[in-house]
This record gives structure tokens, C-alpha cells and sequence, in this order.
């Protein structure tokens, strides 16, 4: 009798916490989808607006665009003199520049944005949500007839995606310019042949595949810890802190668009 009520208990608490975490997520989703119509509806925009929409847009994205720009285009360096060093000893140094492409702006600096956008702006936001909505910020905007939603969690969530797409934007910029001097020097000789490589590069499909990489990328960084902090019941204690669950659940998003996008890619 023991012996098979063990594995009977063990296997309802399994079932008991995998209902738990579909529920979590179902409820990411939801308030996900929440906030992304009002990010689409001129009243939530204008609730936005109202709430102050500036501010968070510039202390998301102004500390870490210097920072992040001269770290990549310092790798960035790194990264290209090798590849083109090597592709020479080997005599495929046709090649070089279009690897480039591919794996720093296709791939590495896209997932670079993300995480030090999440890092570096998304969490403390997330933090600074908790601390108003302990404080009662939501109880006294709903008293005056608004959605705290619109007026105090949107404006960060589009601060986060715009933080995200600037930095993935001015540093894949900046590494193809980098690229091209590495490779041409302060020459224009060199112009049509790098556009060429570029161009087979970013084909119609790759083009889109990453611009949709981008934008999922950045609305996963902006969304999920804002979301997990609003999913978390004011004065409640969860067995798992709401930084780490943010974390893992940002991880497996990451994740997955990035193997979406490979998969598109290359497939």
C-alpha cells in the first residue's frame, strides 16, 4: 500500500505543479496581450502619454547606449580582425566579411541587446512597478477613474522595446561600418563589392526574420519581467523570487526566437 501511494503522490504533485506553471504562463500571456492592446488603442496611448511617456523612454535607453556601443564595436574589432586574418591563411577571405555579417549582426548583437537591455533597464523598471504598486500608485489611479496598466506600466514596456531596438540598431550599424574599414580601409574602391556581400546576405527573407527577431526580442525583454511582477499578488511570498522567475522565463522566450530564427534562416 505504501509503496504504490508513493508514486501516486508524487505523480499529483507533478501534475499539481505542471497545471501551476501553465497557469503562470497562460496568465503571462494574458496580461501580455492586455498590454499590447493598449499600446494599439489611442486611449491607452493617450493614458500613456498622460503618465509620462519621455521619461521613461530616455532613462531606458540613455545610460547604456554609450556604454553598449563602444563594447561592441571593441569586440566587434576583435571578432572581425580575426575572422579576416584567418580566412587569408586560408584563402577564403572572400568569405570573411559575409561571416561576419551573419554571425555578429545576424545573431550575436541582436541577443546582446536583448540581455543588456533586460539587464540594465527592463528588471529595474520591474522593480520600480513592485515599489509603486506596494505603495498604492495603482489603488489611487484606479480611484481616479484611470488604468494604472496604461498610465504606469505601458510607458515602460514601450521604453524597454525602444531601448532593445535602438541598441540592436545603432551597434549592428556601427560593427558593419567597422567591418567595411577592416576589411577596404578609408578607400571607396571597396563600396559596391561590400554592398554586394551584404546584400546576399540580407535577402527579402533573412530581412524580415530579422526584423521580426529584433521586435520579439525587444518586446520579450520589455514584457515578461514587467508581467511577472504584476502576476505576483500584492504581499504574497512566492516560493521562487519574482527576479529569478523573470529570468528563467526570459531565458526560455530568448530561446525560443532565437532558434525560430535560426531555423528560418538556415533551414
Amino acid at each position: 500500500m505504501t509503496l504504490q501511494a508513493r508514486p501516486t503522490g508524487a505523480v499529483r504533485t507533478l501534475l499539481d505543479r505542471l497545471a501551476e506553471s501553465l497557469l503562470s504562463w497562460w496568465q503571462v500571456l494574458h496580461l501580455g496581450a492586455v498590454l499590447g492592446v493598449l499600446a494599439l488603442s489611442r486611449a491607452g496611448r493617450a493614458q500613456a502619454r498622460s503618465g509620462g511617456l519621455a521619461a521613461p523612454l530616455v532613462a531606458a535607453a540613455q545610460p547604456m547606449l554609450l556604454g553598449f556601443t563602444v563594447v561592441t564595436a571593441l569586440v566587434s574589432l576583435v571578432v572581425i580582425r580575426i575572422v579576416i586574418v584567418t580566412a587569408q591563411s586560408y584563402g577564403l577571405s572572400q568569405y570573411a566579411l559575409e561571416m561576419v555579417v551573419r554571425v555578429l549582426v545576424l545573431e550575436l548583437i541582436p541577443l546582446a541587446a536583448a540581455l543588456f537591455g533586460a539587464v540594465n533597464a527592463t528588471l529595474p523598471m520591474a522593480d520600480e512597478v513592485a515599489g509603486l504598486r506596494a505603495r498604492g500608485a495603482f489603488d489611487n489611479l484606479r480611484q481616479r477613474g484611470l488604468d494604472p496598466l496604461a498610465c504606469l506600466v505601458l510607458p515602460r514596456l514601450l521604453a524597454g522595446v525602444f531601448a532593445v531596438l535602438l541598441l540592436a540598431a545603432l551597434s549592428c550599424v556601427v560593427t558593419l561600418v567597422l567591418a567595411y574599414l577592416l576589411a577596404h580601409g578609408f578607400s571607396g574602391g571597396g563600396f559596391e563589392r561590400y554592398t554586394r556581400t551584404v546584400g546576399r546576405v540580407f535577402t527579402p527573407s533573412v530581412s524580415l526574420i530579422f526584423g521580426l527577431k529584433v521586435v520579439l526580442l525587444g518586446s520579450a525583454v520589455a514584457w515578461i519581467p514587467l508581467v511577472t511582477v504584476l502576476q505576483n499578488p500584492v504581499g504574497r511570498r512566492w516560493r521562487v523570487s519574482v527576479e529569478l522567475r523573470s529570468l528563467v522565463r526570459l531565458f526560455v522566450v530568448v530561446l525560443a526566437v532565437e532558434a525560430a530564427s535560426l531555423v528560418g534562416n538556415y533551414y
